[in-house]
């Protein structure tokens, strides 16, 4: 073969290659659907137009507590030691400004706002302590405290902009597709045997920084992670976000995971051992309780580890058909 035809060959072949992924780009269905009614273009405000006002040191400030809270606040902290050691960027990552990865664009403009879980109209302050004691798995900042008012201001700024009402699909985690059948712990952990002890290790204890004042990589489950009253301990929550975010160099738009992948990992890795911390508050309207929320009572006759694991579509069809 003649080296000019095996450069035609070459050439040809990479064209080919480029328009069919051109093609099946606009032909096959975007992994998470978005609403039609959605804004899904926002992009956070810059740090860099920030000026030194003391408004803006505040926001500073905020944006690293959210980025670095162990430091502050964890076991270690050099303000308080009131939380387990795990960053608020670890859920909201990317300091709340990344898509599909719980950002706090809403925020600002749907604050104050009703919400089920606890039955009342939170404040932004309600909600940030809300985190400190289920994710973080610690206590209350005070609602004084220049730690609660700089984080405060911190996450109205990054929504700064938003008109009231308007809606995001890329504000929280898109839910995968639900499956057929339960998700499947045996395949999970096989799963994160494959993908995730690398980062989070093998006991999914996390990997520490060098001084051991916060993590590198955060715990998954045991005494330093969020305790199941976190909002990602929900089999929904934390399959969306792996889909959409994990391994953590992921695309989101091209993920590495299938659907069924992402629930069997959530369902593994919220099966481990972790800090049993319910509140007497919550749900106080037990029909409102979401469908994979997996402590009774409830009001259907579904029971504790089918809302645990699934499958889902039948709790689902349930509640939309009695509204409870």
């Amino acid at each position: 073969m003649s080296n000019s035809f095996l450069k035609k060959y070459i050439i040809i072949t990479l064209l080919l290659i480029i328009s069919g992924s051109v093609l099946l780009y606009y032909v096959l269905p975007n992994p998470f659907p978005t609403n039609a009614n959605a804004v899904n273009q926002w992009e956070a405000p810059d740090l860099r137009s920030l000026g030194h006002t003391a408004a803006d040191e505040m926001i500073r400030y905020g944006r690293e507590l959210i980025a670095n809270t162990a430091l502050y606040l964890g076991p270690k902290g050099k303000v308080a030691a009131i939380s387990n050691g795990m960053n608020c960027q670890n859920c909201h990552l990317e300091a709340g400004t990344r898509i599909n990865a719980n950002c706090y664009a809403l925020v600002a403009s749907s604050y104050p706002k009703f919400r089920d879980r606890s039955g009342k109209i939170e404040s932004v302050e309600f909600r940030i302590n809300d985190c400190f004691e289920r994710s973080l798995n610690g206590k209350k900042l005070d609602s004084s405290s220049r730690e609660l008012q700089a984080i405060k201001a911190y996450i109205l700024w990054v929504g700064k902009g938003v008109k009231k009402g308007s809606k995001f699909v890329v504000a929280g985690t898109p839910e995968p597709a639900l499956l057929d059948t339960a998700a499947s712990m045996v395949r999970g952990e096989l799963l994160y045997k494959a993908k995730c002890v690398q980062c989070h290790g093998v006991s999914g204890q996390g990997v520490y920084n060098p001084d051991s004042t916060a993590y590198l990589f955060p715990p998954l489950w045991g005494p330093n992670s969020f305790n199941v009253s976190a909002g990602i301990y929900r089999l929904s929550r934390m399959a969306g976000f792996i889909k959409c975010n994990m391994p953590y160099t992921n695309i989101q738009l091209a993920p590495q995971l299938s659907d069924e992948e992402a629930w069997d990992l959530a369902a593994f890795i919220t099966a481990q051992p972790r800090t049993q911390k319910l509140f007497s508050y919550d749900w106080p309207k037990q029909s409102a309780k979401p469908f994979d929320y997996p402590f009774g009572p409830f009001t259907d006759s579904f029971s504790a580890q089918q809302h645990k694991f699934g499958p889902f579509a039948d709790i689902k069809k349930a509640k939309e058909k009695t509204g409870k």
